[in-house]
């Protein structure tokens, strides 16, 4: 039982926290496509960045620029150049994607894995076999409280939620809310670099081309499903997490019996589910009424 739990704990935090930044850019009025990008990035960069200096703290802040840079980025391209959010999103997976493999083949001469020597603390052994898993495990519930806090009882919040669902009323009492979503996407960003981080340093120590396999559009799959709530989107990550934990769970169990790629693709599926029930019951789209509005602001 403590090895399940371990298993959705480590694939389910790093989801969460990227669940996080589509929920704070789905409060501004943005859909957010290129978490994936954001993310694998982080993991990039912290690895990289580990590997050079042996310093994780540095890593850290290294991983974070970066994200926060090209969060940045999509903001200017989809605010100011008034390009389609759904393809910004997408280029912006894309440039994170390839530019990780270009800068691993630039650095190292390979496209193989590029290991480091250790990396995020772990909580230790006086928590008995949970011991293995690292800080920013015990820190995620803190960060969904908080982002709850930030954005449903704050006049941030307020103020980002108005300038997603009603810009023109938003700007009518004088918010900026070009600002609003830029910082709801600097956010993201520092949020997408944590869950790289966890994800290529939690217990792995390892960055490997396409690691993320999909987490950012599932991330962003769960914000919908969540109606861009954090508790609910959280909830949905970590039901993937579950769904994902599972699959690993039944390769053990049933081993050849079942066809290996469909235990591989439980998560996949899962998120297909997770769109589908979303739809059904009507509240995945609640958050980004007024994103239509941004092209004319």
């Amino acid at each position: 039982m403590h090895d399940i739990i371990i298993a959705i704990l480590r694939s389910g935090t790093p989801l969460i926290y990227v669940t996080l930044a589509a929920v704070i850019a789905q409060r501004a009025g943005i859909w957010h496509l290129g978490l994936e990008g954001l993310m694998i990035v982080g993991a990039c960069a912290t690895i990289l960045t580990i590997v050079a200096t042996g310093s994780v703290f540095i890593a850290l802040c290294v991983a974070i620029v970066l994200c926060v840079l090209m969060s940045i980025l999509f903001w200017f391209v989809v605010e100011k150049l008034k390009a389609n959010q759904i393809i910004a999103g997408l280029g912006l997976t894309g440039l994170g994607l390839g530019g990780t493999a270009f800068a691993v083949e630039a650095i190292f001469g390979t496209q193989a894995a590029v290991s480091a020597e250790f990396g995020l603390p772990r909580i230790g052994p006086m928590f008995g076999s949970y011991g293995v898993l690292s800080i920013l495990v015990v820190l995620m519930p803190v960060c969904v409280i908080f982002m709850w806090v930030l954005l449903r009882r704050t006049r941030f919040g307020l103020r980002l939620a108005a300038s997603g669902e009603h810009p023109f009323a938003a700007r009518s009492v004088g918010v900026r809310t070009d600002l609003m979503r830029l910082a709801a996407l600097m956010i993201g960003g520092v949020l997408c670099a944590i869950g790289g981080a966890e994800l290529a340093a939690g217990s792995l120590q390892i960055f490997s081309q396409n690691m993320t396999a999909g987490r950012g559009f599932m991330a962003f799959t769960a914000a919908i499903f969540g109606a861009g709530q954090p508790i609910g989107a959280t909830l949905a990550a970590v039901f993937f997490a579950v769904v994902g934990a599972a699959g690993i769970r039944a390769q053990l169990v049933f081993g050849d019996r079942v066809p290996h790629d469909l235990l591989l693709g439980l998560p996949y599926i899962a998120t297909i589910f997770g769109i589908w029930l979303s739809a059904k019951l009507r509240g995945g789209t609640k958050a980004v009424t007024g994103f239509g509005e941004l092209r004319d602001s």
